[in-house]
């Protein structure tokens, strides 16, 4: 007996990003009566997610590859197992699954394609050789792939949204905002502040444009005055991974604590007094500074696409420019000797959270378009 539901498909790179970011979206589009599917590569996640009802087929994808063959080879093998799939939807997410993922759904003829940047990253905020080299080639494909007759670009942010369109890669009328990837207001709550000495956090993927460097400049500027906590992994896949041995050396040094990959996000917020996330380049909507903020955190983040979406200066967090340790350090500092200005800060970033970013409010948004793609509507 076939299966009727209409079919979800949904392509990303990591598993674990998907658990990070598009696991509720996937389970509203469950509870609505979706077949749900997720191809990417498997990692950590594939297990937990296989578990919770959401098929799984592991792709042979890989950030660093720049063998356009093997890509090209990728989406032969996906444009067979969509052709399996029959999806309804197919959900491409970031760049590489946006432009091998959408040939491989006009091949297979998927009758509606989402498509979801989450940021746009290294290729267009890095001045390396590399980024200049692959820039006009993506831009090329995202041309191509941005604007299926049948679909929308979702964008996290308006900077981003505003920037494809003004570049020719999406048609301003396929474009839909949402902003983030939606936080769990009921999990990320506001509690007292821990005692002990001021405590600063950043939680993110090891590599240089989150500002680790920077963090650490500003670590060294401030020392005595304040612990400074990096959580998360090296990224050795990406071009620019901090190194293991360097967060081990500045943990020597007595600049930062390491806590490695934390799971437990929501219980290392509890015992912080700050979040700062100093990113060079172009974040979607930074997830990391939702929860801070829904936890009632005060942030220091910069001022980019993405953070400052998130952030509203002086309202809910402080703004600084990127690649500026000294007045990232002028505004922590000011955080950590102002308890009222924390407390401020925290009490309105939940707010604007609450109002803006909860996961209802995204997985509504995303159903909304799902159900109007396969009914045809758009």
């Amino acid at each position: 007996m076939s299966d009727k539901r209409p079919t979800l498909v949904f392509l990303l790179m990591e598993d674990w990003f998907f658990a990070s970011h598009f696991w509720e979206r996937g389970l509203a589009a469950q509870k609505a009566g979706w077949r749900v599917v997720l191809v990417s590569r498997r990692n950590q996640a594939a297990a937990e997610i296989e578990a919770s009802g959401i098929e799984f087929h592991a792709a042979d994808l890989d950030r660093t590859r720049l063998n356009p063959f093997k890509e090209l080879a990728f989406s032969l093998w996906l444009a067979r197992l969509y052709r399996r799939l029959q999806p309804d939807v197919a959900h491409h997410v970031a760049l590489k699954p946006i432009i091998f993922g959408g040939i491989a759904a006009k091949l297979a003829r998927v009758p509606a394609v989402v498509n979801a940047p989450v940021g746009l990253g290294f290729v267009y905020s890095s001045e390396k050789l590399l980024a200049k080299i692959l820039k006009p080639l993506v831009t090329l494909g995202l041309r191509v792939t941005m604007s299926p007759k049948h679909g929308v670009a979702i964008f996290e942010n308006p900077d981003d949204l505003n920037a494809m369109v003004e570049g020719g890669m999406v048609h301003k009328s396929r474009t839909r905002l949402i902003r983030g990837a939606g936080v769990d207001v009921t999990r990320f709550t506001p509690t007292p502040e821990p005692e002990g000495p001021i405590r600063i956090a950043l939680a993110a993927r090891m590599i240089r444009e989150k500002g680790i460097l920077d963090f650490v400049a500003a670590a060294r500027l401030l020392k005595g005055k304040a612990e400074f906590w990096l959580a998360g992994a090296p990224d050795l896949s990406n071009p620019n991974p901090v190194t293991e041995a360097e967060l081990r050396g500045w943990e020597a040094e007595g600049l930062v604590k390491w806590l490695g990959p934390v799971k437990d996000m929501a219980g290392l917020l509890r015992q912080t007094h700050i979040f700062t996330l100093p990113s060079t380049y172009r974040e979607g909507l930074p997830k990391a500074v939702l929860e801070a903020m829904a936890a009632g955190l005060p942030v220091v983040a910069t001022n980019i696409p993405g953070c400052r979406e998130a952030v509203i200066d002086h309202e809910t967090g402080l703004l600084v420019p990127p690649r500026n340790p000294t007045a990232l350090a002028d505004a922590l500092g000011k955080v950590i000797a102002d308890p009222a200005l924390r407390a401020s800060l925290g009490a309105a970033g939940r707010q604007r959270v609450l109002d803006n970013f909860s996961d209802a409010i995204v997985c509504e948004k995303t159903m909304d378009i799902y159900e109007t793609l396969r009914k045809g509507l758009s």
